[in-house]
């Protein structure tokens, strides 16, 4: 068998790379998204939830062809972006992130609601009557009350991004060392009957979900009675 190449080295390492990002920024933008849902009465709740979980049931590649016409030239993203002096979007690592922010939301936003629903209200009147303000109710009492919540979040949404292909296919296709991820660099080496090198990239993300879920679910015992 061959052993990877610098191309293979390159998808891996921009797939850590846009996985680590779009994790970070799932958990800042998910987590008050998720504490709206676990809290509210609102009529829109399940209108939202929706939304959130769309990406769930959807295909790939029909919400990676809307983000395209959103930020492409004629969509209203794009239009920004343009005026911003950003530049169009798709077709860079940039669209990327932001296409994977989308597609992953429901993997992040989901756990850390469950988590927050399963606290209940009573620790959060009991710290109200002890005069804390809501900011130091979060983090003294939501967070480390929600932390299984929290981990399962942000592994869920590191795997899932590191195995897209549908959506990074349709907003970055397919540029060496800008938008190739693993799993493009894996369709590229079966187009061309290139089955070793597949195998490589191909073995490796099999062993790399198997460890992540392995380590998820035995060191948080919650995320097999609480799934996403």
């Amino acid at each position: 068998m061959l052993l990877p190449d610098s191309q293979d080295w390159a998808a891996i390492w921009l797939t850590l790379k846009l996985a680590s990002i779009v994790t970070v920024l799932l958990l800042i933008l998910g987590t008050p998204l998720a504490w709206w849902l676990a809290r509210t009465h609102s009529r829109l709740r399940g209108a939202i939830s929706a939304l959130v979980a769309l990406p769930l049931v959807l295909p790939p590649t029909v919400l990676g062809f809307y983000l395209l016409l959103l930020m492409g030239p004629n969509g209203p993203a794009g239009q920004l972006t343009q005026a911003l002096g950003i530049g169009l979007l798709p077709f860079t690592f940039a669209g990327l992130v932001v296409a994977s922010t989308f597609y992953s939301l429901p993997f992040v936003v989901q756990p850390i609601q469950n988590a927050i629903e399963a606290i209940g209200p009573r620790p959060l009147e009991v710290a109200a009557t002890l005069r804390a303000r809501p900011w130091d109710t979060f983090w003294s009492v939501v967070v480390p009350l929600a932390r299984p919540g929290f981990l399962t979040a942000a592994v869920l949404g590191f795997a899932h991004t590191v195995g897209e292909f549908g959506v990074v296919l349709m907003i970055g296709g397919n540029i060496p060392g800008a938008t190739r991820v693993i799993s493009v660099q894996i369709y590229d080496h079966v187009e061309a009957l290139e089955y070793a090198q597949a195998h490589w990239l191909a073995a490796g993300m099999v062993a790399f979900s198997f460890v992540v879920l392995f380590l998820l679910y035995t060191l948080n015992p919650d995320a097999r009675r609480k799934p996403a």
